[in-house]
Order: C-alpha cells, then sequence, then structure tokens
C-alpha cells in the first residue's frame, strides 16, 4: 500500500513546542508538509511564556531536511489567530491543515472554581479552537479543500472530578466539531477530534493532583506510572495524520487514542419509551425501558434525531400502555 504524504500540503499545529503537538508536528513534517509550529511556550497552568519551545521545534523538522516556520503568536483573541493563520499564507501561501491541540489546566473542585481558573482554559482551548479555524476556514473554503483535526478529552466526554472548567471546554469543542463537520461538507472540509492519552505535562499534572487527593497505596502507583509510560506521545500522532489526510473520509467523529489503541466515541439513542399522556410517574416506572441500550441508534444529526423521534411517536400507540 502507498504510504501516505502530505507534499504541498501547509498545516498549522497549535501547542507544538513539546508533547502531542510536538510529535504531530514531526510525524506531519516526515511526510512531505510545511508546518507553522505555534506555541506560547507556557507552563502547564498557561505562565511563563517562552519562545524557545517552538522556535526548537521547526529547527528540529528543519535539521531532518523539512520545512517549518516557529509562531509565538498568541491564539486566545481573534487577532491571535489572524496572525497565525496570515504567517502560514505570507510564508506558504496556504493552508489545508489545522491542529487545535494548545491547551492548559488549572485543576480544582467546583466548590474553589473562580473565574481565574475558569476564563484561561475557556480563552485557550474553546476561543483558541474557534480563532484559528475561523480564518483558516474562509481560506480552506476558497480553495475548496480542509482538514480540521480538534482535541477534546475523555474529562468533557465522560467527566472526572476537579476537572468543571477543563470538561466545559473540551465538551464545547465536540460541539463546534460536530457543527463545522455539518458546514464543512459542501466545501470538502473534514473536520473531526481525537481525545487522546499520552504521557505529557498535562497527564502527569492531573496524576500529581489526583494523588494529592487521595492517598494511593505505592505497589498501585508503581503499577500506574508502569502503564502511564507505554502512553507515548508518537502513538496518538498517527490518527491526527490520517484525520488530516486528504484521504480521510469521515467527518465530524471522535477518535480515543492512546499507546497505540484507537477507538471510536459516538452519541447513541435508545429505543426509549412513548406515551402522548407521558407523565411524571411513567418517566419513574419505565426507566428500566428508557435506559435500555438494546436497539440503540447513532443519529447523524439533529434532523436524524427528529426523524426518530417521529417515528416513534407516529408508531407509539404499541408503546402506550393498554
Amino acid at each position: 500500500m502507498a504510504e501516505l504524504g502530505f507534499e504541498d500540503k501547509v498545516a498549522i499545529v497549535t501547542g507544538a513546542g513539546g508533547g502531542l503537538g510536538q510529535q504531530h508536528a514531526l510525524l506531519l513534517a516526515s511526510r512531505g508538509a510545511r508546518v507553522v509550529v505555534n506555541d506560547l511556550g507556557v507552563s502547564v497552568t498557561g505562565e511563563s511564556p517562552d519562545n524557545s519551545p517552538a522556535e526548537a521545534v521547526a529547527r528540529q523538522i528543519r535539521d531532518h531536511g523539512g520545512d517549518a516556520v516557529a509562531d509565538t503568536t498568541s491564539i486566545a483573541s481573534a487577532e491571535g489567530g489572524q496572525a497565525l493563520v496570515q504567517r502560514a499564507l505570507d510564508t506558504y501561501g496556504r493552508i489545508d491543515i489545522v491542529v487545535n491541540n494548545a491547551g492548559i489546566l488549572r485543576d480544582v473542585l467546583f466548590d474553589d472554581m473562580t473565574s481565574d481558573q475558569l476564563d484561561p482554559l475557556i480563552d485557550v482551548h474553546l476561543k483558541g479552537t474557534f480563532f484559528v479555524t475561523r480564518p483558516a476556514w474562509i481560506a480552506m473554503r476558497k480553495q475548496g479543500y480542509g482538514r480540521v483535526v480538534n482535541t477534546t478529552s475523555a474529562a468533557g466526554l465522560l467527566g472526572t472530578a476537579k476537572k468543571s472548567n477543563y470538561g466545559a471546554v473540551k465538551g464545547g469543542i465536540l460541539g463546534l466539531t460536530r457543527v463545522l463537520a455539518a458546514e464543512g461538507a459542501p466545501h470538502n472540509i473534514k473536520v473531526n477530534a481525537i481525545a487522546p492519552f499520552a504521557m505529557t505535562r498535562m497527564l502527569t499534572h492531573s496524576m500529581d493532583s489526583s494523588a494529592d487527593a487521595v492517598d494511593l497505596d505505592p505497589a498501585v502507583m508503581e503499577m500506574m506510572e508502569g502503564f502511564m509510560r507505554k502512553l507515548d506521545p508518537a502513538l496518538v500522532s498517527p490518527v491526527v495524520a490520517f484525520l488530516a489526510h486528504e484521504q480521510c473520509p469521515v467527518s465530524g467523529e471522535v477518535y480515543t487514542v492512546g499507546g497505540g489503541q484507537v477507538s471510536q466515541f459516538f452519541i447513541g439513542r435508545t429505543q426509549g419509551y412513548y406515551n402522548p399522556a407521558l407523565s411524571v410517574e411513567d418517566v419513574r416506572d419505565h426507566l428500566e425501558q428508557i435506559r435500555d441500550r438494546t436497539g440503540y441508534t447513532v443519529p447523524a444529526d439533529p434532523g436524524e434525531e427528529s426523524a426518530q423521534l417521529f417515528a416513534s411517536i407516529a408508531g407509539g400507540s404499541s408503546l402506550t400502555p393498554g
């Protein structure tokens, strides 16, 4: 089988100064993409900016025969997102791929959540994804081609303690991914997302935070650390590269990937229960039927979900208590 390449393609990778973003940028560049390496070089919590990580990764790509430029623009504003995309256009003349990877953490229990923990995550994760993708989107629509790979998280899809801010923005990115997939379809723009597991600064920070909150047995901690060492960030990047490739056939989907294992997350709808005279007590008494996943469906969009609802209502007499 022919190797998947990215010759003549231009990619922006945010948060590419280390961890996952660095591996995404290196893999895309090794397959022929010209890469804009965007990173502020901040700490896990978004502090102490440093230009050197982006410069180092761009230099690493060039030293291996690739083509890359470093960019240290903040993506937390519309002006920053526009400037980053303009850098790609000015340098390479086009933009084909956006990998929205940049992110920070500020974990705290919901009781203690303040705007100081919430607002920076909204700015970097959610607004950053908006602000970079939108100007790139304009260019992609004009050329009739584009690929966007967003980064969501199991924290947003499934939920976990001390991450109400992180879960909220990652859940928002899921919704954005689905909407952009629908809007991009007529223009050959595909938009997908990953929910990665990798041994990065962010995962280490989360693990340390969890360990502080729970007194774990040393043997359990050793076992967890052994498992985590298998989560090489480089094993996430092949999924990103495939979703960013012109041969990618899917859009609006979410893939969880870590340690070389890849699965799809999806939203399902149960067959449920119908009663035209639905009462509070009906919900109580039929909760098991409502939650029964036998014969579940996976609606592609709100229209398909509505069609399933109408079909249940139209044929619902058999579900109504006699």
